[in-house]
């Protein structure tokens, strides 16, 4: 294992087959063996693990993580990589290989690929279920929002992505990076970086600095929403224009269930004045103020309707 993934590898490995990276899928092959050591030891992989991997490459990750997990679901899009990564799973019996997009959509996941993890889970009565990928930077943000929405949510995603948009997940209110996104993310996890990585320790190289990122999700956070498919498509809409006022921005996102009355009340009883602005609202104030709209729709609902 010790010459795999490494770039002269990766590049005679392509020669040979007579295919290049394809720009299309994000193919960047990390090629630093000791950062692969770190994604891999971040993920605390266990026998007990059904681990899922966006993004095959040419396997070297999956191969290590098959070694220490108790199954692993790797998808791959590119049918060249497919060819080229079963080869080094000869012989590798815990590793399930699925040619397909991860995504049915920008919303969710493919059902087909959730039910061969719910398959893997149910003959480990222990089970845990983990993401742990390389992620291709055209679905990063896709696959780890859509897993906090699948059954069964992952207990541990440990991804490389870019720095950029781990620096958005991670980012504290009121600054540049704070998004809906952050929003969804840390209303429901722990999060880390746990490393920034430069583009030469990828083939072919990015235009852009990476990291990986540590995502623990937290079942107590989780609990504080009363509704997380509300929740999701409240904050989403109320980040549409982060940078109106917070009556401004929440008046449009809830225009056809309450009227300005109603919104100017509910902000007035959780103490929002009227130059407060929905970025500069800590996770737990937007909480509280979605499952406030979402009490106040369902029991008075607009006068406008």
């Amino acid at each position: 294992m010790s010459e795999k993934q490494t770039q002269s590898f990766l590049m005679r490995r392509f020669d040979q087959a007579g295919v290049r990276p394809k720009t299309k899928y994000g193919q960047n092959f990390l090629v630093d063996l000791n950062l692969l050591g770190i994604l891999l030891n971040a993920g605390e992989l266990e026998s007990r693990d059904v681990v899922l991997e966006v993004g095959t490459g040419m396997g070297s990750l999956t191969t290590r993580m098959a070694s220490k997990a108790g199954h692993v679901i790797t998808v791959e899009i590119d049918r060249d990589l497919v060819a080229m990564a079963e080869r080094e799973f000869a012989g590798v019996s815990n590793i399930e290989m699925l040619q397909m997009d991860a995504l049915r959509n920008k919303n969710h996941l493919d059902e087909i690929l959730l039910t061969r993890v719910r398959e893997a889970l149910s003959k480990r009565p222990e089970g845990r279920f983990k993401l742990v990928a390389n992620l291709p930077y055209n679905v990063a943000t896709p696959i780890i929002s859509n897993l906090l929405t699948t059954d069964p949510i992952p207990e541990r995603m440990v991804v490389t992505i870019q720095k950029e948009l781990a620096e958005r997940i991670v980012a504290p209110p009121a600054t540049k990076d704070y998004s809906a996104l952050t929003i969804w993310i840390q209303s429901q996890c722990d999060c880390e970086i746990v490393r920034t990585m430069p583009p030469t320790v990828f083939w072919p190289r990015p235009k852009v600095d990476s990291a990986i990122l540590r995502i623990q999700p937290n079942a107590q956070k989780r609990s504080r929403i009363d509704n997380v498919d509300h929740f999701h498509s409240f904050v989403r809409s109320l980040f549409l224009h982060r940078r109106k006022f917070l009556r401004s921005a929440l008046i449009s996102a809830v225009q056809d269930r309450l009227d300005k009355p109603q919104v100017d009340r509910l902000l007035g009883s959780l103490g929002h004045g009227p130059t407060a602005r929905a970025e500069e609202l800590p996770v737990e104030e937007i909480i509280r103020l979605a499952n406030a709209v979402r009490h106040l729709e369902a029991t008075e609902g607009s006068t406008n309707r």
